[in-house]
């Protein structure tokens, strides 16, 4: 039985005259890749940082576990990597670790920060200096930093845009090993290719609406599309019919 660990009901979220997020609703299972895909503006973004808390939403309501998502305690078991990494240039890698244990007040997590170094492959690094990081590398090592207080939902912004096809691969098995430890993810991206190999279901979402989510599947269905269809046919058919 599915286990669902994020419900969004009715968001809204507007700036000035401009409705980014128009009334939307959706939810995330335990365990699951989700993909939240749409043009430039469709509000993926911001849908994104309201759920984390890091926007003021003007209406609905966000719910993790049944809580709502206002809570410290719920903000816990939430993680965000931003396209552009986060990483200081003059800490190492160990040294980013150690920061965000300390953040969250972490005991004894050096055992811990190990293992999920080595998991990531890339504990042969641990003193090496941000700086000195591949972007591929970057990405890792932020997952690595929220991983240390042991999230349950990732949110993940454009994570494989700029990498080169080594680093695709390695971070695409990161997210398939997030999900084998029951950790949900939710990637908005525009790489279609990408959310259709490696998601579960896909939400398509423009000028702040959920056109259409499901599985590639239930997408071809909806569409009536023939079983080979792809998903960047799918979304362009989708999506034209919503001007």
């Amino acid at each position: 039985m599915e286990q669902e660990v994020l419900r969004v009901i009715n968001l809204k979220k507007r700036y000035k005259s401009t409705n980014a997020v128009n009334g939307i609703s959706f939810s995330l299972n335990k365990g699951e890749i989700v993909a939240l895909t749409g043009p430039n503006g469709a509000g993926k973004t911001t849908t994104i940082k309201c759920i984390l808390g890091l926007l003021r939403k003007n209406d609905g309501k966000i719910f993790i576990n049944g809580e709502d998502n206002s809570s410290k305690e719920v903000k816990y078991k939430l993680a965000y990597i931003p396209e552009t990494p986060d990483i200081y240039p003059m800490l190492t890698v160990w040294e980013h670790i150690k920061f965000m244990a300390m953040v969250y007040k972490i005991n004894g997590w050096q055992e811990r920060a190990e293992k999920i170094l080595f998991d990531f492959d890339i504990l042969d690094k641990k003193n090496e200096l941000g700086k000195n990081l591949s972007k591929g590398m970057k990405q890792k090592l932020s997952i690595c930093c929220a991983l240390i207080h042991n999230p349950e939902i990732f949110f993940i912004d454009e994570p494989l845009v700029g990498l080169d096809p080594k680093a695709v691969r390695e971070l695409k098995d990161a997210f398939k090993a997030l999900r084998e430890k029951g950790k949900t993810l939710l990637i908005s991206t525009h790489m279609l290719d990408t959310a259709e190999n490696l998601c579960d279901r896909i939400i398509v979402m423009k000028k702040g609406k959920v056109l259409e989510e499901g599985s590639i599947e239930e997408l071809r269905h909806k569409i009536k599309a023939s079983q080979g269809t792809s998903l960047e046919d799918i979304f362009l058919e989708v999506t034209e019919d919503e001007r």
